[in-house]
């Protein structure tokens, strides 16, 4: 545990992952707006009429009546969700593509790089070089990419490559790879006193970066994997250094949320795919006000993508919990906002 760099799981799955990226998925649309009819008429537009999208208002509305037994404080309605797959679609990551684009700005800068590995390997589209290389080239890719530079810089880079990335497959911004029902649902949410928070696997400050544009989530409010700071006096910058503090997945969600949130939520969503949110939920579960727990489940080929779990992991534990599950194909009336 005292070794200067740590490995990444979470990058090694995004960098060498051999995942079917060619499921047919629908086009996405061109609105970027997270606006939704929160206080009257219907507060969810994108959800076909159902027993989920009813629990959900009944839910809400049970919990913000003052009076009610379920009554719940302002202060404790605390609400987080995941955002890859949860948020915004998750094939390719978002992180993945950012990753590669880092690579190509850095070898722009410096072409001989492009020589060496590992960023000959990404140059040349290796994957087979980090699956045969292991934890070492993964190490100093991640490294290379994401560490060694101020936040101001780092969060610069970001914007420049969300400003000019397009989805693969798709052709359009990435801000149009964002769920319109899940935008509705963070709204409505918000309008009855609900504080969102987003809980990712990725890194915090990748996230943070598009938060409050993509979301309506300042950048304090999200939750996700980070690197070691460091102050220098000399400078008076915050620097990242090449050694993992919290990897935010699984069961470092819970931990993540203990260290940044510092109480349970009451609302937690996330998705199937990688068993990433199970602890999340189970961890909103055991809060002393009423909660709910959601899980997207993703069984639409034709409108997004259809893929789950080898061992089924999180469908068999909202069944064994009692979670409610989003049906895709029956419950989202559309997925991705219209033009």
């Amino acid at each position: 545990m005292y070794k200067k760099i740590y490995v990444l799981p979470l990058f090694l799955f995004l960098l060498v992952s051999c995942k079917n990226k060619t499921e047919d998925a629908t086009a996405v649309g061109t609105s970027d707006k997270t606006e939704a009819v929160a206080t009257s008429g219907d507060p969810l537009p994108s959800w076909n009429d159902g027993k989920l999208k009813k629990d959900i208002i009944a839910y809400v509305e049970k919990v913000t009546k003052e009076g009610s037994p379920d009554f719940i404080p302002v202060e404790s309605r605390i609400a987080t969700f995941d955002n890859d797959g949860t948020l915004w679609a998750e094939k390719p990551y978002v992180q993945e593509l950012f990753a590669f684009y880092r690579v190509k700005k850095m070898v722009e800068a410096k072409p001989e790089l492009a020589k060496v590995q590992p960023f000959k390997a990404v140059v040349e589209k290796d994957k087979d070089f980090f699956a045969k290389g292991g934890d070492k080239a993964l190490i100093e890719l991640v490294a290379a990419t994401h560490t060694g530079m101020t936040e101001d810089q780092f969060e610069s880079s970001v914007k420049e490559f969300f400003a000019g990335a397009t989805y693969p497959g798709k052709n359009v911004p990435l801000k149009q790879i964002r769920y319109q029902p899940q935008l509705e649902l963070l709204n409505y949410l918000r309008a009855n006193g609900f504080k969102t928070f987003i809980v990712t696997g990725g890194t915090i400050e990748l996230v943070r970066a598009i938060s409050a544009d993509f979301y309506g989530i300042p950048k304090e409010q999200v939750v996700g994997t980070s690197f070691k700071y460091k102050f220098d006096a000399a400078t008076g910058n915050i620097t990242r250094e090449p050694a993992l503090d919290l990897l935010n997945d699984k069961e470092g969600k819970p931990v993540g949320i203990q260290l940044h949130i510092g109480q349970r939520p009451v609302f937690a969503c996330g998705n199937e795919g990688g068993a990433g949110d199970i602890a999340m939920l189970k961890y909103t579960q055991g809060n002393k006000y009423p909660s709910f727990q959601l899980l997207v489940n993703h069984n639409d080929s034709i409108r997004e993508f259809s893929y789950q779990e080898k061992d089924n992991a999180s469908l068999n534990a909202a069944a064994k919990n009692n979670w409610h599950v989003v049906n895709m194909k029956e419950d989202w009336k559309k997925v991705f906002a219209d033009k």
